[in-house]
């Protein structure tokens, strides 16, 4: 990794008690340049694609590592690859569109062109080039990847353990969620800007979703049992029953808040990857947020949803409706969290700390059985983020 940005003295002071943590951190350039270097370029996996979403040779997403821009690529080989954005000649964004099918990217500055496998086949003028040219030197930059139930990983370090070693605990949970087979099809998107750090949509935790959420106490979602644990550098898995409401009579078409494949028992399954994913099955909706930041005050998060490709036609519509209505942005169980990243990065100008308190059994220790609604199953991946940017505890 690059050596830190932030000279030694001017880091952030991280205090002794594991619940507190410094409210600078929402609102300094310097910790999120680093936290780019250490973390999303790091040694983490990111998630930036699921293969339902490219599932023909030719077919591409654009997305982004950080705040890096990346291309998610099947060739005509079927193979997947993951591309920097950009020609290798002068640096030109190559791709704007979010997503397509294509054989050949070309560049429009000066007409590079390089086939769906990232290798660089036409250039204009070539003759007129460096004596030492070759076209194999210039082929698109590809960065390292991976896959489990049919997610595709990335990352930009040499340095990031296997994709097994990274998952751990978590894997049995993801298979839950997807199938381990991953044999999804995507319905479609809706994408959102959040006006808040990055940290701030990280930071999201079991304990505010009965009080933040008013559908919540609606549908009496607030009193299930279930668990939640943390996994890995920083993951978090929930684990949560729902009950099947008593008195749906208040939404015009209850059919979204009823299961049609799914045991209530483990009626919502969250799996909260590090730094920044979260991969959900709540009800019979199956959803991946894939996420990036953008800029100190930004967060942009695309809400993915699909479908069982066994799904016959009414239970593709039933999980893209539910998906959509339910926790989308602005579902009904999740609309008010937009405001309260807002209102979170706007808190975090003043001085001091944000203090976890519900489920907190000992400042000074890591513990790992949490209740389903404490929000101090946040703390292990405060305690990988602390330790990854090198801020150094108080005595």
């Amino acid at each position: 990794m690059n050596a830190p940005i932030i000279p030694t003295d001017a880091l952030p002071v991280w205090p002794a008690n594991l619940n507190e943590i410094p409210k600078e951190i929402w609102e300094r350039e310097d910790v999120y340049q680093l936290e780019l270097e250490r973390i999303y370029y790091g040694p983490f996996w990111h998630v930036v694609a699921h293969t339902a979403e490219i599932p023909n040779p030719g077919d591409y997403k654009t997305f982004f590592l950080g705040e890096r821009p990346i291309i998610v690529a099947r060739g005509d080989d079927g193979q997947v690859r993951v591309f920097y954005n950009a020609c290798t000649h002068r640096a030109t964004l190559l791709e704007p569109s979010a997503m397509g099918n294509k054989s050949e990217f070309e560049c429009p500055y000066h007409r590079w062109l390089f086939n769906n496998r990232g290798e660089l086949v036409g250039c204009p003028a070539e003759d007129d080039y460096t004596v030492d040219f070759q076209k194999g030197d210039f082929n698109l930059l590809q960065i390292r990847t991976a896959e489990y139930a049919g997610v595709i990983f990335a990352t930009a370090s040499d340095e990031t353990p296997d994709l097994d070693t990274f998952l751990g605990e978590s894997k049995p949970y993801i298979d839950k969620i997807l199938g381990k087979d991953g044999d999804l099809e995507l319905l479609g998107y809706q994408k959102v800007q959040y006006n808040a750090n990055w940290k701030a949509y990280f930071d999201n935790d079991g304990f505010h979703a009965p009080l933040l959420h008013k559908a919540f106490r609606m549908l009496n979602w607030q009193g299930g049992k279930g668990r939640q644990f943390a996994t890995g550098p920083g993951h978090i898995v929930f684990v949560s029953q729902l009950t099947v409401p008593s008195n749906p009579e208040f939404l015009k078409d209850p059919s979204i808040v009823s299961f049609k494949g799914t045991d209530p028992n483990e009626g919502s399954v969250l799996v909260a990857l590090m730094p920044i994913t979260g991969i959900i099955k709540h009800l019979d909706m199956i959803n991946i947020r894939f996420a990036f930041p953008s800029g100190l005050y930004g967060t942009e998060v695309h809400y993915a949803y699909f479908a069982r490709k066994d799904d016959d036609p009414e239970m593709a519509r039933h999980r893209m409706r539910q998906g959509a209505n339910l926790i989308g942005p602005s579902g009904l169980v999740s609309m008010e969290d937009a405001a309260i990243f807002s209102r979170i990065q706007q808190g975090s100008r003043t001085p001091g700390y944000a203090i976890f308190q519900k489920g907190v059994k000992d400042k000074r220790n890591i513990w790992h059985d949490y209740k389903q609604n404490d929000e101090t199953g946040n703390l292990p991946k405060w305690e990988v983020y602390r330790e990854v940017m090198g801020f150094q505890r108080s005595a």
